[in-house]
């Protein structure tokens, strides 16, 4: 399974297919024990900034407005951030127009998006939910992204990617000293 074969189409690989959008499939050896994007992005032989973890958090809306987040008591959106970094929740919540957030916990994960730790990709999740890349995505190209499973990435220009999920860009991560 932790094969550098060639990579099987994963369903984020299809839809992409089904839309034209241009991507590789890049292979990498996984383990188990570390699924750390530093690790990913040593496998890729890859810049950790142009290797990006999908996360998903749970938003408390702020007020009455959901600003298309979701509703009543609370709502699911996604943060794509390099691999070098840390969500900084404050800031995702703000661009989810939450009042804040925090991460989904791991035993949510797959019944929520279908996806496990190590394989989340932010296309082809069961749900479509508002997604956040953050702003250094577009500095690079190409960017790599779970493919949908352990040991593939998607390799794929970042605007391409961030139109075919309807993304927004936002600063989501914590600074140095912050």
């Amino acid at each position: 399974m932790a094969s550098k074969e060639q990579p099987l189409k994963t369903n984020a690989a299809r839809l992409l297919d089904r839309a034209k959008v241009p991507y590789r499939l890049i292979p990498y050896e996984f383990d188990e024990t570390d699924l750390a994007a530093r690790h990913v992005a040593e496998e890729l032989g890859q810049d950790i900034r142009r290797v990006f973890k999908t996360l998903v958090l749970h938003g408390e809306p702020s007020g009455h407005k959901s600003h298309g987040a979701g509703a009543g008591k609370g709502a699911y959106f996604v943060c794509v951030v390099p691999g070098d970094t840390e969500v900084d929740l404050k800031k995702a919540a703000t661009a989810a127009g939450m009042k804040k957030a925090d991460l989904v916990p791991m035993k949510e994960l797959l019944p929520l998006t279908g996806y496990i730790r190590g394989g989340c990709s932010p296309v082809g999740m069961k749900k479509p939910f508002p997604t956040f890349f953050h702003t250094s995505a577009l500095d690079f190209d190409p960017i790599y992204v779970s493919a949908g499973v352990r040991g593939v990435q998607l390799e794929i220009n970042p605007s391409r990617l961030i139109d075919f999920v309807g993304a927004r860009i936002a600063d989501l991560v914590k600074t140095t000293g912050e």
